[in-house]
């Protein structure tokens, strides 16, 4: 066993809780750095109540850490090139620094060859104007920086929305700008789960398809039917080396007649592999700390057929999801609210058919 056993998490939000969890049984211990009182990681680790930027508070999480990671990308760069002076830290801070801009995301993948929209950066309503001329309606636009689950995307099908937006433009304009992306009609929305360790050790978990409603995922599904596995490892192992990323990596697809589309990538475990807990021999969480503490990789094998349904904004009739056959709740400790991510559900089974019934069964919960 190495000797790393103190892991630092930046954040303290639910996918640093389940990396604590899934963390004590190989030994490892938890300090979170995070700003709010009682998150739901601070129901399972020690918390430094500080925010990500205070200087004393980062120096108190190197000097309580033998390793750091983080739980969520929008983390300031200059904090984690600090740490990573003091501490190894991963996945590393340029990997961060690519993920949080969308224009620099989007020229990585295409300086590694990987097929994205077309895209175009804009700064004014009258770039707006211009990269519309190289798109087409319809396209998407997005702020460059810090949207989530929908938030600071527009769908502009019509001249009336490019008009809305323009205006928008005018009136408040985001200081970090904007990038333009063609509208994709794709067949499906996928992702790959990929995590590399300290000793340049890579695995993969099967693509997995993913339902969204209103900008937030709802539905994942593993493994995919008919996916092109191959094609998204070799992209994966691309961003990858290309990074000498450590730790697990997410990157979202559009499917389209068979080519792989990337629409962006998250440097951390993601919601879209949150089946792995209880669907794949290892999950993400574990695996993301084997690899950012230099062990060896677990299985990425589906154990049969998994899916994921995420509760938002309301709990399920617990009773009722702990009857259901295949079906194991995970709750965040998060008070209800409209919009919020409270939990969600893995569902086992089987046969497609099996999964696709208790599926059913749970989005009626």
């Amino acid at each position: 066993m190495t000797q790393i056993s103190r892991i630092g998490i930046i954040g303290g939000g639910q996918l640093g809780r389940m990396l604590a969890l899934a963390g004590y049984p190989l030994g490892f211990t938890f300090c979170c750095l995070e700003p709010t009182a009682n998150p739901p990681m601070g129901q399972v680790a020690q918390q430094i109540s500080a925010n990500y930027d205070d200087e004393a508070a980062l120096l108190e999480l190197a000097a309580r850490s033998d390793v750091i990671t983080y739980e969520f990308e929008i983390v300031p760069v200059n904090a984690a090139r600090m740490l990573a002076q003091r501490v190894p830290v991963y996945p590393p801070p340029n990997a961060l620094e690519v993920s949080q801009d969308r224009i620099h995301e989007k020229r990585c993948f295409e300086r590694l060859g990987i097929p994205t929209p077309i895209f175009v950066d804009v700064n004014t309503s009258d770039d707006l104007l211009s990269a519309i001329q190289q798109t087409s309606l319809p396209c998407v636009l997005k702020t460059r920086r810090f949207g989530y689950d929908g938030k600071g995307q527009w769908v502009l099908r019509t001249q009336a929305d490019v008009a809305a937006a323009e205006a928008e433009l005018r009136q408040q304009p985001s200081p970090t700008g904007y990038i333009l992306e063609s509208f994709v009609a794709f067949e499906r929305e996928l992702s790959i789960i990929a995590v590399r360790s300290t000793t340049g050790e890579m695995a993969f978990y099967p693509l997995t398809h993913n339902v969204h409603r209103d900008g937030i995922l709802r539905v994942s599904q593993a493994p995919s039917t008919n996916a092109p596995q191959t094609l998204a490892e070799g992209y994966a192992t691309r961003v990858l080396n290309d990074l000498n990323y450590v730790g697990v990596l997410a990157i979202e697809f559009f499917e389209k007649g068979g080519a792989l589309i990337a629409n962006e990538m998250a440097p951390r475990v993601h919601n879209s592999g949150h089946w792995t807990q209880d669907g794949a021999v290892t999950s993400q969480f574990e695996n993301h700390l084997r690899a950012i503490c230099g062990l060896p990789l677990g299985g990425t094998q589906v154990r049969g057929h998994a899916a994921m349904v995420n509760l938002i904004g309301e709990l399920p009739d617990v009773d009722g999801v702990l009857r259901a056959p295949g079906a194991h709740l995970h709750l965040y400790g998060k008070a209800p609210r409209a919009g919020r991510k409270l939990g969600h559900i893995n569902l086992v089974a089987n046969s497609e058919a099996e999964l696709q019934a208790r599926l059913q069964r749970a989005t009626h919960l």
